[in-house]
């Protein structure tokens, strides 16, 4: 396999309180943009897959194909092939893998998607033309990110306005683009893509479930996960900074009339051929 070369550093790392969103994460809330262009016979590359959950659910899409999910943790990788076991699939593999540099041949895959990946590399314009490669000729690259700048919330919160700086500065000094989604379409064209369809989609969260969810998952991320690691040791934030923006966040949780939306940018790419 190639050398990685990677030169950001992925903010949130692989807290309890990380993967708690990320298991939550499907192809219907997470990748709906692209499902209507998938075939039973497609091969596809899920990159950043994470947990799986996203992977098993497009490998369930291609009965008749194959789907091969990679991400550069190695670790999180056992959980990615624990779901698919789960799932009684037989269609999927796993593997390390950089996406600046993927171990495959060129025009490999029907359609090459990332979720929630672009905003944490150093170099997106140079991940898009790699993506691009292994891409056949009239498949696709799918690719969908949030916004941070983007979200938005009610009732105000000063201690949400403090998050939401604080991330930006912590995701910027470690490499990458916290407000990725308004960004994807330049980036593509920028690759060399020129059949690209840009589009927008959310997740809100306003039921009390779903506010005790979200609230608590960024609460315990923002006090015990890599990210919190990184505020305190890049001298973004003290621990008491962190304290107040966990006790904002769950106190948010418990408003009656709370609701958070999160914009995600996305992009359909066909490459021509």
């Amino acid at each position: 396999m190639p050398e990685p070369r990677e030169t950001a550093v992925y903010t949130h790392g692989h807290h309890e309180s990380v993967l708690r969103s990320h298991t939550w994460r499907t192809a219907a809330n997470s990748a709906a943009y692209l499902l209507p262009s998938l075939k039973p016979h497609m091969r596809i590359l899920d990159i950043g897959c994470g947990p799986g959950t996203i992977t098993a659910d497009l490998a369930e899409r291609v009965p008749d194909g194959h789907v091969t999910g990679v991400d550069l943790a190695p670790a999180v990788l056992e959980q990615a092939r624990a779901t698919a076991e789960a799932r009684g699939l037989r269609n999927t593999d796993f593997a390390v893998a950089d996406v600046n540099a993927l171990d495959h041949p060129d025009d490999t895959f029907c359609v090459v998607h990332a979720h929630q990946v672009l905003q944490h590399v150093g170099d997106p314009v140079r991940a898009l033309r790699e993506m691009r490669r292994v891409t056949r000729p009239g498949g696709f690259v799918a690719v969908r990110d949030a916004d941070y700048a983007a979200m938005t919330w009610y009732p105000a919160s000063e201690g949400l306005d403090a998050w939401l700086d604080l991330y930006r500065r912590v995701a910027r000094a470690n490499g990458g683009e916290p407000d990725a989604g308004r960004r994807l379409r330049a980036w593509a064209l920028r690759a060399g893509f020129t059949d690209v369809t840009a589009g927008s989609g959310t997740w809100t969260f306003a039921t009390p479930e779903e506010r005790a969810w979200w609230s608590g998952l960024w609460a315990d991320r923002t006090l015990a996960s890599a990210y919190a690691d990184r505020a305190l040791g890049g001298g973004h934030a003290s621990e008491e900074e962190l304290r107040a923006v966990a006790r904002a966040w769950r106190e948010w949780g418990t408003r009656e009339e709370g609701w958070f939306s999160v914009l995600h940018g996305e992009i359909l790419c066909r490459k021509e051929g």
